[in-house]
């Protein structure tokens, strides 16, 4: 078994499920998203993601995709149920979320994350060199550090939560609260991606654990666990070269003929998931067209919302919920030729995304709770000519550094509402303003900006990010 200096440990392996009969593989690439934020990093070292490829049964075998080894490890329908729908994303996300839906708890899938985050642990020791940096990604593989520093001590092991790291009177309800700390205190170093994340952490380790920790630094038996904020990018070269093109610059044009050639387009890009506040805007921009302050003839939302999780009960009814209001609008104020929202839930490849970006006079993203939000990010990149209006939720991640932003409380309907109203509104000149600060910050802090930040932190010998082209 082939072995590499530098392994990346995700739920997913980073590939499309089917597989071309050549037995080519490709990178997934889906509106944000881990996948998005690791290609680039990947591409320049050698490098080995252990993941599960999709589908039940025996793992298949992979071959490289861009010169990344894929190793996979098998789930079954059973894992599926009560690792991935049940505990992971029916516990620990609406938890992680604000607690936005009700969080459900079972012992069953307690038991089935334990045994997947071992099988993962096991993997993953199997093919990382003596010494070689691991890191393990997200809210589903908590318990891989702990488990894989008991299996090699000799690793240097990372681990990155790309979602909220919620607040102690929240993270408490957990019936399995110190095995889940424990198995991140496992970790060399811990990143989140706003600094309260990490100072939640340090106070949930004291208070359930009883270890002494700052927001830095967490001792644990005779090691010293680092902690940080390291909020992660995108590659905004390529989501600014890609926009930038003829060709997307063509099939934007085209994207707003198609849409009549209103004044203006609000987009918004989803996962179909509760935590995005797709009610509350679809709610906002009804009241707006009711009081007569946009008007359909004028300006179109354009609403991608990807389907997602779909066995997930909480995640069928929200999908019912949305199609119902999208109708209701386009029944009553649409006409023919003519709908209020023009609602879509096939994906989009990255060069019909950035031509969205660029039709977009406003791009709202008004999650309820999000760790970053990639999409606010992509969009700025992707506003080559330094227009374009960002509506942005106060909650997302991405907002403590997109502080230009037209920033709004998705909770407040009439704030919402003002919002939308004054990013549409807006004197150009503040547009552009804004717009330019915003990409200042992106080109300078972009993905292989957060890999830096990351891995200086994590590999002190400094081998790794010599690769990757020096400190950042």
């Amino acid at each position: 078994m082939r072995q590499s200096s530098l392994v990346v440990v995700a739920m997913r392996l980073p590939i499309d499920d089917s597989v071309a009969p050549d037995g080519a593989c490709e990178w997934r690439r889906s509106p944000g998203g881990l996948v998005s934020a690791l290609h680039p990093l990947l591409r320049q070292t050698p490098a080995t993601w252990v993941g599960w490829a999709g589908g039940s049964g025996p793992a298949p075998s992979l071959p490289d995709v861009d010169g990344v080894r894929m190793h996979t490890v098998p789930l079954t329908l059973d894992d599926l149920r009560d690792h991935y729908e049940g505990f992971a994303n029916a516990t620990l996300w609406p938890l992680y979320h604000d607690a936005v839906e009700q969080p459900e708890h079972h012992r069953r899938w307690w038991e089935a994350y334990q045994r997947v985050n071992q099988r993962y642990a096991e993997a993953t020791a199997a093919v990382a060199e003596p010494g070689a940096i691991v890191w393990v990604q997200d809210y589903h593989l908590q318990l891989v550090p702990g488990l894989l520093r008991a299996l090699r001590p000799d690793l240097r092991i990372g681990f990155f939560l790309h979602v909220p790291f919620p607040p102690p009177e929240l993270f408490m309800q957990l019936p399995r609260r110190a095995e889940l700390l424990r198995g991140m205190l496992g970790a060399d170093l811990v990143g989140f991606q706003r600094a309260q994340a990490a100072h939640n952490f340090a106070q949930l380790t004291t208070k359930v654990l009883g270890v002494s920790a700052t927001d830095r630094r967490i001792a644990v038996d005779d090691r010293v666990v680092r902690i940080g904020a390291f909020p992660v990018s995108i590659d905004t070269a390529e989501m600014s070269a890609l926009a930038g093109s003829p060709e997307v610059a063509e099939r934007a044009q085209r994207f707003r003929r198609d849409l009549g050639d209103p004044a203006h387009v609000i987009l918004s890009v989803d996962r179909m998931d509760y935590t995005k506040g797709i009610e509350q805007r679809l709610t906002a921009y009804s009241e707006l067209l009711a009081s007569g302050h946009v008007k359909v003839r004028d300006t179109v939302l354009v609403q991608v919302a990807v389907p997602s999780r779909e066995r997930v009960g909480q995640y069928q009814v929200l999908r019912d919920r949305v199609e119902r209001e999208v109708g209701r609008i386009n029944g009553e104020f649409g006409r023919v030729g003519e709908p209020a929202i023009h609602y879509l839930t096939q994906p989009f490849d990255r060069a019909e995304l950035a031509a969205l970006y660029r039709v977009a006079d406003v791009m709202a993203v008004t999650p309820l709770r999000d760790g970053m939000n990639l999409v606010a990010k992509e969009y700025v990149a992707a506003r080559v000519d330094d227009s374009g209006a960002l509506l942005l939720s106060e909650f997302a991640g991405s907002a403590t550094e997109l502080s230009q932003a037209y920033l709004v409380n998705p909770h407040d309907l009439e704030g919402l509402k003002q919002g939308l109203l004054s990013a549409l509104e807006a004197d150009p000149a503040d547009v552009t303003t804004r717009m330019r600060a915003m990409r200042a910050h992106l080109h300078r802090y972009d993905i292989r900006a957060w890999a830096r930040s990351y891995l200086s932190a994590l590999d002190e010998s400094g081998s790794l990010l010599h690769r990757l082209g020096g400190p950042a």
